[in-house]
């Protein structure tokens, strides 16, 4: 299938030009004709893959010519009835579901005590007990207040039209990941609606083009981050209603902005009551047996990839959020987890031997080419984006798994162990390799930080160059050494890694100002306190405090970005100078020199280029970004030298970061 949206400069070369790939050729090929004989399977040659995940068309709760229809996949049960609200929530013969072929529970009824808006569950019995379940294809699932238990609610009937299509997939990613409950700055669980009229507007104020959206989909536990997922066909109603997520898709489409959300298919939350564990009584429905079946560092279960029913399932909920919702692709999380049967657990990845080894989960690698297939089937322009720390190659490659992109982890790593090093001990070799290191054949998303990095137990990047003084010295009246590098290297990292990336960068909410502190979600351990699980929006809003020119940095960065054509030409390093801690590297016409030396600036730093006149465009040092302003502003370079050895000598004060295009 030819994709669209792509510009040609920016497609990526074939996985053919790797020759270190040569001894597995064969093994690539088996893959390729895995997943074709996978998709020949589910579909029998008589539909289309997209066409086959279209369980939540059947399954689930459906209203058809006056009558409800309630179906589920139970193989173990003997027995399910529905109880709800219509029902006192006790157990009636009139509502038992009849059993139809390979373990499908059917229920029809056109008993008008039940209505929109009604609370229900399952209750299932299996040989040796019973239980009361949540249906797998649920639409709508809330928790009690007062009793803190789940569920399902009868769908409502919303209605919603969008209003806005979708803008073109762009050339490059720039990405916005966001959490709607932690995006307010009062200490509480935001909401679909708030972050639609907060938030919205400033994302698309900022500069970014997509927003990615971490804990979409309904999970028991808020101090998850939304990755133990129990309903995989909900929308959390901590934040809201379907309809009001619908809306805030829409409204970020009428400001420019593509919504991608995390999909997690990695593991399933063990909680019995909630989600997919047991859900017949067997915990082997949806996952594997034994050990194989649980995470045991995420304390969650893993699903088994291999089964017919669980392909249906997991493709159908990528289909659902495309055409239920609009969103525009996906970030798969956990990818390494689905990859290998070690879940990359205590692995070091040192050769391509660990690539296709039998540690590899060749049905999890089978399963991400057909939904890979299906969301770009369902929606050619759709993007999906892998979380992958092992680098397994052709993941991010039409000849392999399909992906459009991949995190370039390694960059963010990185980063923050330079950050525990003095800077006068900056390895600029190590540097420049890691920012420019990546496969041809496959485009990958940079960044220096996303949520992780701040998580329980760590910091912001801002907090970790600044630490204490960041709560006393931020304001402009101050004057702290710890600030004013912590400024510099904030404002430097993010450009050399968002110039550097492959084909797009990602940055987490509020980390463009600097947000300070880290993340932690309201548990026992912190008596259940907020204060950690918001923005702070006001520290950029306020004109006495330099937050806000780490802001505007940021906003005049991305418009750099946003040119035609930048990300389609691929970086060139031009100078890595060690001793004097300077990197220096082009593309498309843009020249980014870098002085990472804590004290040393240079009047005269000469270097190579074609000849021409060059205008500065950026300088970090700058006053509207808070800089020391060492240079003067708008400087044009002539270049000089004899015969074809051409030259320019710029002044590039210490920390300081410049970008120049050459003009003429």
């Amino acid at each position: 299938m030819k994709r669209k949206g792509i510009a040609p400069g920016n497609l990526p070369c074939s996985l053919a030009d790797d020759p270190w790939l040569d001894p597995y050729r064969e093994k690539l090929r088996e893959r390729a004709r895995r997943a074709d004989a996978l998709e020949l399977r589910l579909t029998g040659g008589r539909s289309t893959l997209a066409d086959f995940a279209s369980g939540h068309e059947y399954f689930g709760i459906h209203r058809c010519d006056g009558k409800w229809i309630f179906r589920e996949w139970a193989p173990n049960a003997a027995g399910i009835t529905l109880k709800g609200d219509f029902s006192n929530w006790e157990l009636r013969p009139e509502f038992q579901y009849r059993k139809l072929e390979n373990g499908v529970w059917e229920l029809v009824t056109d008993d008008p005590a039940i209505r929109r808006g009604m609370h229900f569950l399952m209750h299932v019995q299996w040989p040796g007990g019973e239980g009361d379940r949540i249906p797998v294809f649920a639409r709508e699932v809330v928790q009690d207040d007062d009793t803190k238990l789940f569920s399902a609610l009868i769908p409502a009937e919303d209605g919603y039209v969008f209003r806005n299509p979708a803008p073109k997939r762009p050339e490059a990613l720039l990405i916005y990941e966001s959490h709607v409950g932690m995006a307010q700055e009062a200490p509480k669980v935001g909401t679909f609606d708030e972050y639609r009229i907060n938030v919205l507007p400033r994302v698309a104020a900022s500069g970014y083009n997509t927003l990615q959206l971490m804990a979409v989909m309904s999970h028991p536990y808020y101090g998850s981050f939304g990755y133990h997922v129990a309903n995989f066909f909900v929308v959390s109603s901590r934040f809201g209603t379907p309809r009001q997520f619908k809306e805030l898709v829409d409204a970020a489409h009428g400001m420019g902005l593509r919504v991608i959300i995390d999909l997690v298919h990695s593991h399933a939350v063990r909680n019995e009551a909630e989600g997919l564990a047991r859900i017949d009584g067997t915990r082997t429905a949806y996952f594997h047996a034994g050990e194989r079946g649980v995470h045991s560092a995420w304390d969650s279960l893993c699903f088994d990839y291999g089964k017919t029913e669980v392909l249906h399932f997991l493709l159908s909920n990528c289909r659902y959020y495309l055409d239920e919702f609009r969103v525009d692709g996906f970030r798969f999380d956990g990818v390494t987890s689905m990859l290998y049967r070690h879940h990359g657990l205590n692995k070091v990845f040192t050769g391509y031997d660990d690539y296709f080894g039998p540690d590899v989960d060749e049905d999890a690698l089978a399963y991400l080419t057909l939904a890979n297939r299906v969301i770009h089937a369902v929606d050619p322009e759709a993007v999906t984006v892998a979380e992958d720390v092992s680098g397994l190659p052709g993941l991010a490659s039409p000849e392999g798994a399909g992906f459009d992109y991949r995190m370039a982890m390694g960059v963010s790593d990185m980063w923050f162990k330079l950050f525990d090093v003095p800077d006068e001990n900056w390895n600029m070799f190590y540097l420049a390799h890691e920012l420019l290191n990546r496969r041809r054949d496959e485009r990958a998303v940079g960044y220096v930080e996303c949520h992780d990095q701040a998580i329980v137990g760590g910091k912001t990047a801002m907090f970790t160059l600044a630490d204490a003084a960041m709560y006393d010295s931020m304001d402009l009246n101050s004057s702290n050494p710890v600030i004013d590098r912590a400024m510099a290297l904030h404002k430097m990292t993010r450009l050399a890694t968002a110039a550097a990336a492959g084909h797009g960068y990602l940055n987490f909410m509020g980390n463009e100002f600097g947000h300070p502190e880290w993340i932690d979600f309201p548990r026992e351990g912190n008596n259940w306190s907020m204060w950690h699980a918001r923005r702070q929006w006001s520290l950029a809003d306020d004109p006495n405090l330099r937050f806000r020119f780490l802001r505007e940095f940021d906003r005049k960065m991305l418009a750099l970005l946003r040119q035609a054509g930048f990300y389609g030409a691929a970086p060139q390093i031009v100078r890595v100078d060690n001793e004097k801690k300077v990197v220096i590297f082009e593309r498309d016409g843009y020249w980014f020199l870098f002085n990472f030396h804590p004290v040393c600036s240079y009047s005269d730093y000469a270097f190579e280029v074609p000849e021409g006149r060059f205008e500065t465009v950026l300088d970090s040092d700058a006053p509207e970004f808070g800089g020391f302003s060492l240079r003067r502003p708008g400087q044009t370079y002539y270049t000089f030298g004899k015969d074809s050895l051409r030259v320019i000598a710029c002044y590039l004060p210490c920390r300081t970061a410049l970008v120049l295009h050459r003009v003429s």
